[in-house]
């Protein structure tokens, strides 16, 4: 059996003047009021039925008393977690549409045609004309059709957040997801190290073969493994650089890949270094997410190097926790645009027959490395049900073949990444903003390392 705990959004309610911030990541996503939330929840009881839809916080006749500010808080933060943890109405177009919405409200950005740079892994950009209303799957539409990347491909590939650092350096900072703008999401941001790039999104490299049978694909994967290479995300010894400096000669580039996929780590994403409680507390350690597994390399207290690797299979479930740093009883506040805030991606794993113990890695990227975990554990159901990856194009938009449909394989965190509700007060206290847990629960039934 494989148990999957799903995250819930990191929503953490702060009150100002009946006003919420929702941010994602610790960067602010939209402001809405209580109003607002409660015409959601409304407009999806009307649509789904109220036996579907989780239970609201009531409307007060009354001024609220800070009492009853903070218990409306809860209870808003338990309802958003619960209606983004459901399969059905955490993605729902109304759900996601709603925050779209207001992402591009709150941002102040009018519907209008724009220009929007999307990079390549080589370092090229394609530049597509969109509104900026468009949602994700609209810009990626775009890009491919740039590109001329047939429909049948467009499903391998996504739009990830990246922030450029020194020496080529890159730190993904999501997979950008069907409830945000990306011109909205990057441009919001009002920093030019923050860039949208195209990358392929499937962990398989069986799939590459399908890649590489089309002109652009192929091209598009060669640019992803020579920059993998030159970043050292994929590890290659002297014989081996020869042989792929040969190949590349050539112009060989189905050849160069074949070779690049023996090689260790080919098609993983490498984080950057951050803290883990394995194999001991304080542990300096690299992760890096691929091939159905979290690989870890650790340097211990005595500066001695150890490597391994964490099977998604073998993980019993996995949760993200976030917390805001407190000093002298009291919380950093917010700001109107980023939050510091502390996340913790946390699993346990089936280290022996009978032996489960929980693995701790404290990053500001904890929410990238879940969102990896969970699109394993969802291509993994895809394949286990003899779906496909691919998509099609359907009234002129994209969709998932019926097979892929059928998986169940929750949404929640491909859907949306950490994401704290936040009101602005001088009222909150530090109980409003540390130590927020939020958890799960799915079952994958009969999911283990013989079954797949």
């Amino acid at each position: 059996m494989f148990l999957k705990c799903l995250q819930s959004p990191n929503f953490s309610v702060y009150t100002c003047l009946q006003a919420y911030n929702i941010h994602v990541n610790g960067v602010l996503h939209c402001r809405v009021r209580y109003s607002q939330l409660l015409g959601l929840h409304e407009q999806i009881k009307k649509e789904y039925g109220n036996n579907v839809v989780p239970a609201f916080p009531p409307k007060k006749i009354f001024t609220l008393t800070p009492a009853e500010v903070e218990q409306r808080r809860e209870q808003l933060e338990k309802y958003m977690q619960a209606l983004r943890q459901d399969p059905l109405l955490g993605a729902s177009e109304t759900f996601n549409s709603f925050l779209r919405k207001a992402q591009q409200e709150t941002q102040q950005i009018p519907t209008e045609e724009v220009q929007l740079e999307v990079h390549l892994s080589n370092g090229q950009k394609v530049t597509v004309n969109i509104l900026t209303s468009d949602q994700t799957e609209d810009v990626l539409e775009a890009v491919a059709t740039k590109l001329d990347l047939p429909d049948d491909l467009v499903g391998y590939f996504s739009l990830f957040l990246i922030q450029e650092g020194e020496h080529g350096n890159c730190t993904f900072v999501r997979k950008l997801q069907e409830f945000e703008l990306p011109f909205v999401s990057v441009t919001s941001l009002h920093n030019p190290d923050y860039h949208i790039v195209l990358r392929k999104s499937y962990w398989d490299s069986a799939y590459d073969s399908d890649v590489m049978e089309n002109r652009v694909g192929l091209n598009l994967l060669y640019a992803q493994t020579v920059s993998d290479i030159e970043r050292g995300w994929i590890l290659v010894n002297k014989d081996q650089h020869r042989q792929l400096k040969s190949l590349q000669e050539k112009g060989s580039k189905k050849e160069f890949i074949r070779l690049a996929q023996t090689l260790k780590y080919f098609g993983y994403i490498k984080f950057d270094p951050c803290i883990t409680d394995f194999p001991e507390k304080g542990c300096h350690v690299i992760v890096s997410a691929g091939n159905n597994e979290l690989s870890f390399h650790v340097k211990l207290p005595n500066n001695q190097m150890k490597e391994g690797s964490f099977k998604v299979t073998r993980m019993r479930c996995w949760r993200v926790t976030s917390s805001v740093p407190v000093a002298n009883g009291t919380a950093n506040p917010c700001s109107s645009i980023k939050c510091d805030v502390k996340l913790e991606l946390a699993f346990e794993y089936l280290m022996s027959k009978d032996r489960l113990q929980w693995v701790t890695i404290t990053s500001p990227q904890a929410i990238m490395m879940s969102i990896c975990l969970q699109s394993m554990v969802d291509e993994l159901m895809v394949k286990k049900s003899g779906g496909s990856i691919k998509k099609r194009r359907l009234n002129g938009s994209i969709h998932r073949s019926n097979s892929q449909q059928a998986v169940k394989s929750p949404p929640l965190l491909t859907k949306l990444s950490s994401v704290s509700l936040r009101g602005i007060s001088a009222s909150n206290s530090a109980n409003d903003l540390s130590g927020n847990d939020f958890h799960g629960n799915y079952a994958f039934e009969g999911i283990g390392d013989d079954d797949l």
